[in-house]
């Protein structure tokens, strides 16, 4: 009985692998890669990839799929203050490093998404932490980050900031305790000309010690108007400094039924805002693409179908922009999951939490292979 047992699970094991190794093989003869190459996209001004986190380069099954459809990576937290300088005194480098490595030996290109933001410690957003304490918290930080940074062949990109800005319009601020979803770096204090001195720091130590990076102003949300114009009217500002911001990006976590893929003003004011990022000699990132979903079905048709939707208007909407600056698209994790604490209850990527491959992902071939500009709406 124990020997047919083992044997069985060997059996299972071999079955399993081989099934694996199948889909690999299918999905990399028509990889997103492959696509971009076969249809002669600009490598240079074309970018598609996604993102994965330090435990999954521990998982030969994760490693294997991403590599076999994308040439751009995004590390989901690893180069974050939290993972690298929790408090003051204390540095931890390994989940950079073991990334790094990644990188190098598999000839990928980096997008670093390690910015000054609410991605922060528990030490910088304890309420005791005083405004010359954060002052030099953030700039050592972002300092040590810059310099070994500016020389990784890898490394083409870096978010300098992130989620500067509310929804309308205000300044993402502090919030009581150290565990609520908070930006402590705001109350560092605002120039003379009323702008968030974190910000205005965070781009002059890139400037100077990241001469090699592109540095990239990231950013949350939908297509929030007064949002965007405060995003807009601050990149404007640094600028005129003489402060170099290479490019602009928006972390794409689309809600569903009234998310932005499937709303036409919407894609109007993406469009819109592409425009203006290349007509100020910048490129424009979509950085963390994924589907956020509270209540239905997750495997409900009419939710696969609205991803599906999202998706091609996406994708559609960055093919029709490529001949005028670069444009690229990151996916915020390859599967399916639950979300975690405030997150909505589902978010939804390319593969299923079993690692079936979904129709958004066919859907993101479809329109890279056809070149598609055209947008679909729901009926």
């Amino acid at each position: 009985m124990y020997i047919f047992l083992t044997y069985s699970i060997l059996n299972l094991r071999v079955i399993v692998f081989i099934l694996l190794s199948n889909l690999i093989f299918t999905q990399t003869k028509n990889s997103i890669k492959n696509i971009l190459i076969d249809k002669e996209y600009d490598s240079k001004s074309f970018f598609v990839g996604a993102t994965i986190g330090h435990g999954d380069l521990l998982r030969p099954n994760i490693t294997q799929l991403f590599l076999s459809e994308f040439t751009y990576l995004t590390p989901a937290n690893s180069f974050k203050q939290t993972a690298i300088h929790p408090r003051p005194g204390v540095w931890n480098w390994k989940k950079y490093d073991d990334f790094i490595d990644f990188a190098e030996k598999n000839n990928l290109t980096l997008r670093v998404h390690g910015p000054v933001s609410p991605q922060a410690s528990k030490w910088a957003k304890n309420d005791n932490r005083t405004k010359e304490e954060l002052l030099k918290n953030m700039e050592e930080f972002f300092t040590e980050l810059c310099i070994r940074l500016n020389d990784e062949k890898t490394v083409k990109w870096m978010d300098v900031v992130n989620e500067t800005v509310l929804r309308n319009g205000e300044w993402f601020k502090e919030k009581p305790g150290d565990s609520a979803w908070e930006n402590p770096w705001t109350q560092i204090g605002l120039n003379d000309d009323g702008f968030p001195i974190y910000i205005v720091k965070a781009f002059e130590i890139a400037n100077k010690y990241a001469p090699n990076v592109k540095l990239v102003y990231n950013h949350n949300g939908g297509m929030e108007r007064k949002m965007w114009e405060k995003v807009l009217e601050t990149i404007t500002y640094l600028k005129n400094l003489g402060l170099r911001v290479d490019g602009v990006g928006w972390q794409a976590h689309l809600r569903d039924k009234n998310g932005v893929g499937l709303v036409k003003e919407d894609l109007n004011y993406l469009s819109y805002l592409i425009d203006w990022t290349h007509a100020n000699s910048m490129e424009f990132h979509v950085t963390e693409l994924n589907y956020w979903l509270n209540n239905d079905n997750p495997k409900s048709i009419s939710v696969q179908k609205r991803q599906v939707i999202s998706y091609n208007n996406i994708v559609n909407t960055l093919i029709s922009k490529k001949n005028n600056g670069v444009v690229t698209l990151n996916i915020w994790g390859l599967f399916d999951r639950k979300g975690p604490g405030d997150y909505p209850k589902n978010i939804l990527s390319l593969y299923d939490q079993n690692g079936n491959p979904k129709q958004s992902l066919y859907a993101i071939k479809k329109s890279l292979i056809n070149e598609s500009t055209s947008l679909i709406f729901e009926k």
